[in-house]
């Protein structure tokens, strides 16, 4: 809609909200110049210079460093209480519903406090349309009925946040880490580089100085984590996005169908990214995706038994059949 078009109360709601902007932008990065404050808004400086008297005349104390140093808000000064827009409240709300569907129960903990601690500095009006939409809204059923039967998954209390935080200090773990695949539990000492979320699991991407490289660990693969003193530098050609991209370019492409029922519970539970889902005419789903360890995608894999079958690639196909005939062997 053009500005003409635009109803006063729009343009003055706009308005709050680019000074509000500009207030918080003051506060965090001190020292902007008008120049500054022009390309970061997008407006011309005589706009930023009303916007300043705006600030001003609101009682907000702001002073100019004559040498260049640009505007400054004078220490002591206290922000409002924090002010939303239904959109903006409702964001938030999925963001904590979607951490409410997580295995660790402090995550989810965490989130139930943030939620209500935006809700109390809402207006009555917003309260109203989050209390609708939060008693109205559910996200994956299915996937949080299974959550909710199993109950939470004692190998995840408080690991993404511990974990968070030594990746934020850049302090290292001790990790007790259970493979799957080998059966195998081996104490590593990490360096967390990075945490990711894939589908229906956190991984912790960190230096791993029993392997004497990067790698990958399941948060439910944690048994045990330990926090340590010994801080670590980052490795300075580093990127967690292109350590992803390059990683997931050695990943064996793998190509399976499942029957219906397996599907509802096999899509929540998928070892990597889905690159193809395709519904088939018998009803059963094909599916693409890429996965490192064959090893342990054949033991997940044969948890469907029939109602599941690996199209590709033959190397996991031939380990399927190696694990199936192992147990029939010990039914002999």
């Amino acid at each position: 809609m053009s500005e003409k078009g635009t109803s006063l109360a729009d343009r003055s709601s706009s308005k709050t909200e680019r000074l509000f902007a500009m207030l918080l932008l003051l506060q965090t990065k001190p020292h902007l110049t008008s120049k500054e404050l022009a390309d970061h808004f997008g407006m011309s400086r005589r706009t930023v210079f009303r916007y300043i008297r705006a600030l001003e005349e609101a009682g907000v104390p702001l002073t100019y460093a004559e040498d260049g140093g640009g505007y400054e808000i004078l220490s002591g000064y206290n922000l409002p209480p924090l002010m939303f827009t239904a959109r903006e409240a409702a964001t938030l709300l999925i963001g904590t519903k979607f951490a409410d569907l997580q295995p660790d129960a402090s995550l989810k903990k965490d989130a139930n406090e943030v939620e209500l601690k935006i809700r109390k500095v809402l207006p009555k009006e917003i309260q109203t349309f989050i209390d609708r939409l939060r008693d109205n809204t559910i996200l994956n059923p299915y996937w949080a009925n299974i959550i909710e039967e199993k109950g939470d998954a004692p190998d995840e209390q408080g690991l993404w946040y511990d974990l968070s935080e030594a990746m934020a200090k850049r302090t290292c773990v001790m990790l007790d880490y259970h493979v799957y695949g080998r059966n195998e539990t081996t104490r590593r000492k990490v360096n967390p580089l990075g945490i990711v979320y894939y589908f229906d699991h956190w991984n912790l991407i960190g230096y791993c100085h029993l392997r004497k490289g990067i790698r990958n660990f399941r948060f439910d693969g944690i048994k045990e984590m330990f926090k340590m003193a010994e801080g670590f530098t980052p490795p300075s050609d580093f990127d967690l996005q292109q350590h992803l991209k390059d990683n997931g370019a050695s990943l064996t492409q793998i190509q399976a169908k499942f029957s219906p029922t397996a599907y509802r519970l096999a899509r929540r539970r998928m070892l990597g990214k889905v690159t193809l889902e395709e519904q088939l005419e018998d009803g059963w789903t094909r599916v693409n995706f890429s996965f490192e360890n064959l090893d342990y995608a054949a033991n997940w894999f044969i948890q469907y038994g029939v109602n599941c079958l690996v199209e590709s690639p033959p190397v996991l196909c031939e380990k399927i059949k190696g694990q199936l005939q192992k147990m029939m062997n010990g039914y002999l």
